[in-house]
This record gives C-alpha cells, structure tokens and sequence, in this order.
C-alpha cells in the first residue's frame, strides 16, 4: 500500500475521470483508492475503483466528487482490500451489475478475453464501448447465465445483498455449477485504518468490514 499524489487529467460526461498516477497505485478490478484533495471541505476520503487501463494511469467508475476538476491533485492511498481473481481454467464468464453502471467490472474483459473465455455483461444501462464479442444481457436473465458460467464476478450495492441471495438461493443448481465474487460497494471511509465500522457486512453469523475483509467477498460467503 501507498500514499502518493495523483492528477485528475479528464472527466467524462458519465461522471468518471482519468487519473495519472505511478503504476503501482493502480489498483486491481474490485480493488480501491481512497483519495481527497488538500483544498476539499469533505473530512472524508472518497474510495476509487478501477474501471479501465489509461496511459500512465486509469479511467475510474464513476462517480467522482463534482469538484475533481482537469488538474485537480489527488492525494491517494493504496491499492486497498481484496479484488476479483477469476480462475485460470474459466472459459465462460458472466459480469453482473446491480448498480446503474457495470464500470467497477469492465477491468474484468480484457483479463477473460486473455484467457479465451466467452463474456455475457448483464445490466440494465445503456453500455458504450464494448469489444464486439462481449454479449449484453439484462439482468433480469441472472438465474440462466449463472447456470451457463463457471465463473460470474457481481456487482452489488451493500442495499441490495439480500435480494442477489434471494435471487441465487431460488436456483440451487447455481451454487454446485458457478464459482462467484461480489463486489459489495459502500462507504469505506476509513480504508481499513480505524475499523469504524460503517461499512460492516453480515457474513454468516459474523460481521465483517468491506474496506479490509473485502470489498470482493466469494458468494458462498454470503449464503
């Protein structure tokens, strides 16, 4: 983990940015940074997922606080908490996104395509910019995908983990079939320094903190 400065150098109109920033900072699909600037009124940190490789950095998902302006110095902290780590020998693999935006699993294509697996995305927002082999689903059609992968990376705000378990625990052939992670996105305020506690997930009959124990949890995890 590091603590480096970093510079806004576009943003987008879907309210990403791209940030240039030393290679190791970079964080891994389902990793993050948590970053804030020296003039910001805000007392915390804003956490930072990767979304897709940049030149001398990366484009995050959105969104990004209004006020990270084109040339805007961010103060980083990172790479921090576990990604998702797809399995050598996944040939089909889907990327579920509860959320508006499927950007917290677009660093995932490229890793499948390099390994020959065929992807299904599943969302239901308008995507742009997708490599051609990449089939897009809604996400109405989870239970039939999950059936079809070995492997499925999801998605999902803190808000909606019970309804992902009530949707997987419908299909039980899923659990024995598809090897899964589940990004939880929440605040994550204090990056796994002060174990506040804002961002507790039940995990069994236990709690754990997203910032550190996650934010990528195994799905089996959460049943």
């Amino acid at each position: 983990m590091k603590l480096e400065n970093g510079i806004v150098k576009e943003t987008f109109l879907d309210g990403s940015i791209r940030v240039e920033c030393p290679r190791e900072l970079i964080p891994a699909p389902g990793q993050y940074l948590l970053a804030h600037t020296n003039a910001s009124d805000e007392p915390l940190a804003d956490p930072v997922f990767f979304s897709r490789s940049a030149p001398n950095g990366f484009l995050t998902a959105p969104p990004a606080p209004n006020a990270w302006m084109p040339g805007t110095t961010l103060n980083l902290r990172g790479p921090l908490g576990h990604g998702f780590t797809i399995p050598v020998a996944a040939r089909k693999i889907a990327l579920i996104a509860f959320d508006d935006s499927p950007a917290r699993l677009h660093g995932l294509i490229f890793l499948a395509l390099k390994q020959n697996a065929e992807v299904v995305l599943l969302c239901d927002s308008q995507v742009n910019d997708l490599p051609e082999v990449v089939e897009v689903q809604p996400v109405k059609a989870m239970q039939d995908v999950l059936l079809w992968a070995d492997y499925a990376a999801v998605d999902v705000s803190r808000g909606e983990v019970n309804q992902l378990r009530e949707k997987v625990l419908e299909q039980r052939q899923v659990r024995a079939r598809c090897e899964a992670q589940v990004l939880i996105c929440t605040q994550m305020p204090c990056g796994a320094l002060a174990e506040c506690g804002i961002c507790a997930v039940t995990i069994g009959r236990h709690w754990k903190m997203a910032c550190k124990d996650g934010p990528v949890f195994d799905l089996n995890e959460l049943l």
